[in-house]
């Protein structure tokens, strides 16, 4: 069953220098206890995708399109009606946990507040019901560390800490913008299993916002690649890693690290992202392409399938090299 529905997405921001197109006509759909990513590099649309889903843009971006969540529409919603949404049916876990939590409060403070606003819990309920979660998320002696502030756990506990608050109300579908950015790679680790965890134990959907596909293997179903604001390629993740079919995954896929392959210098994608103010006339790759042809700068490619990929490039190869 499609959870999460999203069609045609646009997002632009009005500034001094004129506006700023970061998503451009992103269409893309989210079944029930998925695991979705949504990859590429900075500035690429991920981040802005998610804040349109949770209507929380900045106040000089605006969105058009459509955005269906649990049958409903929830675009243009009223703030009432999104806060409600946002805290019992989508969460959302952003990239640095020490400036999403408040450092004045303790933990359990803000985790009770969750229960008692919105599922009108007693302090000593929500408490237990904070206790129990902070365990599920594997915080060590969680009933004696939940009265302490923020700056007393690590950053991958604190990281843990905003899973658990994310799910005190039980959310359908959980966005995860860069939940492993800053910790090392054995912490890492354990968020990417705490997540897939997560979405065993409670049949929780998840979107996965990152810029590393290394994460992504073991973790998602599907993968979304963005790049100007715009779907290059989407498919099961383990056919677009095996078997890349647009260039600009193929150049991401080369830059990630191999334990079987020697790398004196790890490979680069020439070339800088587009201007988002002024995107290419075609496709918005082209002018870092190796594989570009004439049409590539004047033709916009559309997303269309290729056997189980959907991609969108001009080349009539079924892969790239």
């Amino acid at each position: 069953m499609t959870l999460l529905d999203v069609k045609n997405l646009g997002v632009s921001f009005r500034t001094n220098d004129g506006d700023v197109n970061a998503v451009n006509g992103v269409s893309f759909s989210v079944k029930a206890g998925e695991t979705v990513a949504l990859v590429g590099e900075s500035g690429s649309g991920k981040s802005q995708t998610a804040f349109a889903i949770m209507g929380l843009l900045a106040r000089n971006g605006t969105s058009t399109g459509e955005i269906t969540f649990d049958g409903n529409r929830i675009d243009g919603l009223a703030q009432s009606d999104l806060n409600r949404i946002r805290a019992e049916e989508i969460a959302m876990i952003f990239q640095d946990p020490m400036t999403s939590l408040n450092p004045y409060m303790k933990i359990s403070d803000q985790m009770i507040e969750v229960l008692t606003l919105h599922k009108g819990m007693s302090k000593s309920e929500a408490l237990n019901e904070c206790v129990r979660m902070l365990d599920a998320v594997r915080i060590p002696e969680a009933r004696a560390r939940i009265t302490m502030y923020p700056h007393e756990f690590s950053g991958g506990m604190r990281q843990r800490i905003m899973i658990a608050m994310s799910l005190l109300c039980g959310p359908k579908l959980l966005i995860a913008d860069e939940p492993t950015t800053a910790l090392d790679v054995t912490v890492q680790a354990q968020i990417m299993d705490l997540l897939s965890d997560i979405r065993r134990d409670f049949g929780t959907a998840i979107i996965l916002i990152t810029h590393d596909l290394g994460i992504v293997a073991g973790a998602c179903e599907r993968t979304i690649v963005l790049y100007g604001g715009q779907i290059m390629e989407t498919g099961p993740t383990r056919d677009i890693f095996a078997r890349p079919s647009h260039p600009y995954t193929l150049g991401l896929l080369k830059a990630v690290p191999r334990l079987d392959v020697d790398h004196d210098i790890l490979p680069t994608i020439d070339g800088e992202p587009p201007n988002m103010s002024a995107l290419p006339q075609g496709c918005p790759f082209s002018p870092r392409c190796t594989f570009a042809v004439d049409r590539c700068a004047s033709d916009r490619p559309v997303l269309s399938q290729h056997g189980i990929i959907h991609r969108a490039c001009h080349r009539e190869a079924e892969a790239v090299k």
